[in-house]
């Protein structure tokens, strides 16, 4: 039997520890969608419901710095980790 990847898991190719994500949060005061930002510190495999999704913990650049856990594909990638001798 063929394995198949985890629900996510193709977006989730595009992001690396390190990397800046974008996510939107509803604001009810304004009525508006509220961009926040933050650097990933995981993305991992977990069993949500019966199903193998893809997870990454973020930790939110304003604000304290609590690990926050989301569904990968709903990040969007702002600016990707530099690594050494780039």
């Amino acid at each position: 039997m063929d394995e198949k990847p985890s629900f996510g898991e193709v977006a989730a190719e595009d992001l690396k520890v390190g990397d800046i994500v974008e996510w939107s949060k509803w604001n009810n005061d304004d009525n508006d969608w509220e961009a926040h930002y933050g650097v990933i510190m995981e993305v991992k495999n977990e069993i949500k419901g019966n199903r193998l999704v893809s997870v990454s913990i973020v930790v939110p650049l304003a604000g304290p710095a609590v690990e926050m856990e989301f569904f990968t594909p709903s990040l969007r990638l702002v600016s990707k980790a530099k690594t050494v001798g780039e």
